[in-house]
């Protein structure tokens, strides 16, 4: 009976190795899924206290960003609170506005960014005239209606800031789900914003109701 042959010791450490550093990148990546979903329940507190008035409310006391939006995309159940600046240690906790481009809100082209793995993973599945909704501190909203999304490099390509259009663009890093990040893609979504939706008479109260809350009677 021969005896069992054991795997070269270099073999052996050079397998451990790569399982060590699979296990480090898996758990790495749920951290970081996990502080983006926890952040942006501190975000959504911070932004109720920004709509009853609050300037500049942090979501925790060392923060060095505060809300400035609302992000929402009806169809895909997309709630994401928008931080001001577009830096790294703000993106860790949510999409972030540009602060070049337009205020949301104002007229322009606004700016947001966002992470291709966390927050704006989404971006992958929007098509072309799918709604999205921007809410102001202001209580105003803004529509928006997807209108191109395509793939440029960071390198030579620019997003030309328009002052009187109403445009709403969003970016992220490419591809989605790419191991080595750091690239110089970007995926880029543009949305043109519209008049908001009129409110259907199914979703109107009637009569007195409707009286009653500062509407005129709507036609019989």
């Amino acid at each position: 009976m021969s005896p069992i042959q054991t795997a070269p010791r270099p073999l052996v450490m050079l397998t451990v190795c790569f399982l060590a550093v699979g296990l480090w990148q898996i758990g790495e990546g749920s951290w970081i899924y996990a502080k983006a979903r926890f952040a942006q329940l501190l975000l959504q507190w911070a932004w109720a206290r920004t709509l009853a008035g609050e300037t500049a409310a942090k979501p925790w006391p060392w923060a060095d960003t505060y809300p400035v939006a609302k992000l929402t995309v009806p169809s895909m159940h997309i709630d994401l609170i928008v931080l001001n600046g577009a830096y790294d240690r703000t993106l860790a906790f949510g999409p972030g506005y540009s602060e070049s481009s337009a205020f949301p809100g104002s007229p322009g082209t606004i700016i947001l960014t966002g992470h291709r793995d966390t927050h704006f993973h989404f971006l992958k599945r929007l098509k072309r005239q799918d709604e999205i909704m921007i809410e102001t501190p202001q209580r105003t909203s803004q529509r928006f209606l997807v209108q191109s999304s395509q793939i440029v490099d960071a390198r030579t390509a620019s997003i030309r800031l328009t002052k009187g259009g109403n445009q709403l663009t969003l970016v992220t890093c490419y591809p989605f789900d790419t191991v080595f990040p750091g690239g110089p893609l970007r995926y880029v979504v543009t949305a043109i914003r519209v008049p908001s939706a009129p409110l259907r008479s199914i979703d109107r109260p009637a009569g007195r109701e409707w009286e009653a809350r500062g509407g005129s009677t709507p036609p019989m």
